[in-house]
């Protein structure tokens, strides 16, 4: 098993062992019954969790990135879809930090608000818009008061049961700029639907259909219109840096548990050849060995990174797509290592109510966020060779 340094007192003070153990005891309740983690959410409010990011002055903990991806990696390794749902709040805080960062206080409010306990959801995906931040097909239609009116439906709304403030974003009529903005929970005129969400993994998470049928957003909580297309404003860049980071953090997370959960299984079970543990074996060391590795790249990979977002670092271009490898590496690394745990744990292993079954099941979503696997190749060929001519 990769060895890694204890998490910084500041996360363990907040993260405590105690309270990570419980989230892990009902981690496989909450899965099979298809239940929201209520609790976990209600436990980290209370730790102060969902203010990581907020200042101290705002009644935030103070933390940086770097602090929270440790954070998301280590519940991560308890209760897997608790810390994907909980990522999404975290990466709008992350964007208000990355702003805050280059001077602009425009997301100030998030950070006020998620210490004074408001959870921020992600209402931005949309099915077939493989554009992403680039384009939306929902309509955000321009009021006379500086309100914006939107409609259109948002899939994968994670923290769906809980959230108080849901980003979102639309396209003018006109189909020039692109608008952002923060809704209440208390708005009318949006609905969600989680009569279908019976998922393979991650389960707990409840992302569900979110349809908004002419919510207003008021001039206030609008925080930007971009240009329609590709573009390099700071949001962009703030939500593209927070998300990928913080979704590479979980599925670090799920394959540092695979790991140990691997090693507990090969040092347990005994070779009746040679009556010794399995841990002993050549051939499974040189598989542990291999997982080491993998473990060991991808935590080089993730802290890099994001010790780069911390300290303002200048890739120009390079910018995104190092942090599409590192969300892509992240979830590889993770597939891989749940593999390796799964084998080594044998028939047993195998069994529905195992805790790498589970963590194989979750893997799985991975793959579904984005940048996906196509769009993460288009962007790494056209760094290498330009982009596509005609």
């Amino acid at each position: 098993m990769t060895s890694r340094p204890e998490a910084p007192a500041a996360i363990s003070a907040v993260l405590t062992p105690e309270l990570l153990q419980s989230f892990r005891d009902r981690a496989a309740t909450l899965d099979e019954a298809n239940e929201f983690p209520h609790q976990d959410l209600q436990d980290l409010a209370r730790a102060g969790y969902l203010g990581a990011l907020a200042p101290q002055e705002l009644g935030g903990l103070g933390w940086d990135l770097s602090d929270v991806v440790g954070g998301q990696r280590l519940l991560a390794q308890h209760a897997p879809a608790t810390a994907l749902a909980v990522n999404m709040h975290h990466v709008w805080n992350g964007v208000a930090s990355v702003l805050a960062g280059q001077g602009e206080d425009s997301l100030e409010f998030i950070h006020r608000e998620s210490a004074a306990g408001e959870i921020f959801a992600f209402g931005i995906s949309e099915a077939g818009n493989d554009a992403v931040l680039f384009d939306s097909g929902t309509v955000a239609e321009p009021l006379q008061d500086g309100s914006y009116r939107f409609t259109g439906t948002k899939i994968f709304t994670t923290l769906s049961p809980v959230w108080t403030r849901l980003g979102v974003f639309g396209k003018t009529p006109d189909g020039e700029q692109l608008v952002f903005g923060f809704m209440d929970r208390s708005t009318p005129g949006w609905s969600a639907d989680g009569s279908s969400w019976d998922m393979l993994g991650m389960r707990a998470t409840h992302s569900h259909t979110t349809r908004l049928e002419g919510v207003v957003v008021p001039a206030e909580r609008i925080v930007r219109r971009i240009p329609a297309g590709p573009n390099a404003d700071p949001l962009t860049f703030g939500i593209f840096s927070s998300f990928l980071t913080l979704i590479a953090a979980v599925y670090t997370g799920i394959g540092e548990r695979a790991e140990q959960l691997a090693a507990e299984a090969l040092a347990r079970r005994t070779s009746r050849v040679t009556g010794q543990p399995l841990s002993q074996d050549p051939v499974l060391r040189y598989k542990a060995g291999e997982a080491t590795l993998r473990g060991i790249t991808q935590d080089t990979l993730l802290r890099s990174v994001v010790a780069d977002i911390v300290a303002g670092a200048d890739w120009g271009p390079q910018w995104f797509p190092r942090l599409v490898a590192t969300k892509t590496q992240a979830v590889r690394t993770a597939k891989a290592q749940v593999d390796y745990a799964l084998e080594a744990s044998g028939g047993a292993g195998y069994h529905r109510s195992g805790e790498i079954t589970r963590l194989y099941r979750d893997v799985m979503a991975g793959v579904f966020h984005p940048s996906n696997d196509e769009s993460a190749h288009t962007t790494f060929a056209n760094l290498a060779l330009g982009p596509l001519q005609g």
